[in-house]
C-alpha cells in the first residue's frame, strides 16, 4: 500500500495482515480520487472506518486541510499513528479510537469529504449514512464516498442523493451529496 499522488507520492504505508483486512487497491483509489478531485483542496475529511488511514493520507497528500480518522480497532489506530508519524502528518490528522457511531453522536463538526468503507456484509452502510445525516456531519457542498462490495442499499437514502456510482470488479464506489 502506498500514497499514489501529491506531496507524499510513492510513500509506502504501514499495514497489518489478516483475513478480515481488505485495503483499497491502487486502481480503485485512483478512480475515487479522479471522481472527487474538485473536493480535495483544503477539505475537512472524516474517515469513519479508517483501517490503515490510506484514504485520508491520500487526501492530505493531495492538499486536504485536515482529517479525522476513526476506528474502534486498537490495531488500526496503532497503524494509523505509525503512518501519521512516518508521513509527518501530525498537524493535519486527528485519530480517534472509538465507534464512529458514538463519535458522531457527540460531534458538532461538518466535513467536506466523508469516507465510508465499513466491513463488508455487516449491515453498517445504512446505519452509517443515517448517523451522518442525523449528526449533520456533511457540509452543504460535501460528499460521502462509500466503498462496498454490493449495491444492497438504497440509492434514495433520506437526506442524500446518489451523485455517482462506479463498479471496479466486485467493488462499488458510490458518491452521495446532500439532497
Amino acid at each position: 500500500m502506498r500514497i499514489i499522488s501529491g506531496s507524499r507520492r510513492g510513500h509506502r504505508l504501514f499495514e497489518f495482515k489478516g483475513r478480515d483486512i481488505r485495503p483499497t487497491t491502487d486502481r480503485v483509489k485512483e478512480a475515487i480520487f479522479s471522481m472527487i478531485a474538485g473536493y480535495i483542496p483544503d477539505a475537512e475529511v472524516l474517515d469513519m472506518f479508517a483501517g490503515s488511514g490510506a484514504l485520508s493520507f491520500e487526501m492530505i497528500s493531495r492538499g486536504a486541510a485536515h482529517a479525522v480518522l476513526i476506528d474502534k480497532d486498537k490495531r488500526s489506530v496503532e497503524v494509523i499513528k505509525r503512518n501519521i508519524e512516518a508521513l509527518s502528518f501530525e498537524s493535519g490528522c486527528e485519530v480517534v479510537n472509538t465507534s464512529c457511531f458514538d463519535w458522531l453522536k457527540m460531534n458538532a463538526r461538518r466535513f467536506d469529504v466523508i469516507f465510508l468503507d465499513p466491513p463488508y456484509n455487516k449491515g453498517f452502510i445504512e446505519e452509517s449514512l443515517e448517523a451522518i445525516v442525523k449528526a449533520g456531519a456533511l457540509s452543504d457542498d460535501g460528499i460521502i464516498v462509500l466503498e462496498s462490495d454490493n449495491t444492497d442499499f438504497r440509492s434514495d437514502f433520506p437526506g442524500l442523493v446518489m451523485w455517482k456510482q462506479k463498479r471496479y470488479g466486485r467493488t462499488y464506489i458510490t458518491v452521495y451529496q446532500k439532497e
